[in-house]
């Protein structure tokens, strides 16, 4: 008999039933390390206090109007991005999926507007994630994603992650944008090299076609500036916001330029919950924190810890590590070992990870980690590390 719950889930044994800063705890009061932030969601910790407050707040006012009315929450944090970024405009929606669903409609509204209408080729790259949903899986491209959901949807090509040269051949009058992640996630934490962002911006100019930047997972501050696209000192066109935005709470974002959103006027594209009161309330508390530049410089502090402490761990373990990769505190352990087995070791220890391709597994703390916990992983890490070495 099918589960009440759709098995699409291989789900740990465990049933966390409260959080506190990088803590969580279990049903049977088990306090476990977590290093994995709801998949870099919760950008804060739990149970955040200015958070708590915020949606608190908020919820006792108003929750829900729908977008057929102002909304004063929605607008502040809209003028919050649009201040702090290279946006000119914002769409919120409930989730990185579905900004990727309007980041692919907007490019290829783009150049329908302009007159080539031709232009709906997006250029994507092996090893991406950009959600589950037709437009994302399709872009991503694997097997994994898209085994037993065709047809696909058309207009996607799939590209060798940092080919260049692959990447200037596969332009031609039908190519509308290329979007990709500055920072793989799901890929097993491959940042792409300053200098080849810079060099894909370059080319995006030179060619006239857009550049879409996926930070889901790797902006608001998870790399040490606000967006990871900063180190390398580009802007893209359109950019993909979610997971830590909301600092827990279901929300999404696509920002654009004046230009990258012209084509997008009055009912092209909508969204019943996106940029509620409640979601907006929260992510404004999120960002007026997280875009601190005290806040931004200690993340890169600590990033600087934990990966010391990782390199530390490959030292002592090297049958089990062999390489930390990432940048700021979205950071990947490349496994000896299998991950999985890291992963579940970890979960006897009482540490959370997430694993990813590769190989690797992700460590995406809180932004707020303190040293004493940072300290702690690694005692917790190395002690997964001895189990496996005891049963390999």
């Amino acid at each position: 008999m099918i589960p009440s719950v759709l098995p699409t889930y291989s789900r740990a044994p465990l049933t966390f039933v409260k959080g506190s800063g990088s803590w969580l705890i279990e049903a049977d009061g088990r306090r476990f390390l977590d290093l994995g932030a709801g998949i870099a969601v919760n950008a804060l910790g739990h149970a955040h206090p200015t958070l708590v407050a915020a949606l608190t707040d908020q919820a006792q006012e108003l929750w829900h109007v729908s977008n057929l009315y102002q909304i004063p929450q929605q607008q502040k944090l809209a003028d919050m991005l649009v201040d702090l970024t290279f946006a000119d405009t914002v769409f919120f929606t409930n989730s990185g999926t579905e900004s990727c669903e309007l980041a692919v409609k907007m490019a290829r509204k783009y150049w329908f507007e302009k007159d080539a209408p031709e232009r709906v080729e997006i250029i994507t790259f092996d090893g991406s994630f950009h959600g589950r949903s037709s437009a994302g899986i399709a872009a991503a491209g694997s097997e994994k994603m898209t085994k037993g959901f065709g047809p696909l949807l058309p207009g996607f090509v799939h590209l060798p992650w940092c080919d260049h040269e692959a990447l200037t051949a596969a332009i031609n009058d039908k190519t509308a944008a290329i979007l990709l992640e500055p920072v793989q996630g799901e890929g097993g934490i491959r940042p792409l090299p300053d200098q080849d962002l810079k060099a894909l911006r370059d080319l995006c100019d030179e060619q006239g076609i857009l550049l879409i930047l996926d930070e889901v997972q790797c902006g608001v501050g998870r790399t040490g500036k606000l967006f990871a696209h900063e180190w390398a000192g580009i802007e893209p066109d359109i950019m993909m916001v979610a997971k830590g935005i909301g600092g827990g709470f279901p929300l999404g974002a696509v920002l654009a330029t004046e230009n990258a959103a012209s084509g997008m006027t009055a009912g092209t594209h909508g969204s019943t919950y996106g940029g509620n009161p409640l979601g907006c309330a929260v992510g404004s508390a999120v960002l007026e924190t997280v875009a601190k530049p005290e806040f931004l410089a200690d993340v890169s502090r600590r990033a600087g810890t934990l990966r010391q402490s990782l390199e530390g761990l490959i030292a002592a373990h090297p049958d089990v590590f062999e390489e930390v990769r990432g940048s700021g505190l979205m950071l990947g352990l490349k496994c000896k070992a299998s991950n999985i087995d890291v992963v579940n070791a970890g979960y006897d220890n009482e540490v959370i990870t997430v694993p990813a391709a590769d190989n690797v597994i992700r460590l995406l703390p809180a932004l707020n980690i303190t040293e004493d916990d940072i300290a702690e992983a690694s005692k917790r890490l190395s002690a997964a590390a001895k189990q496996i070495e005891k049963t390999s």
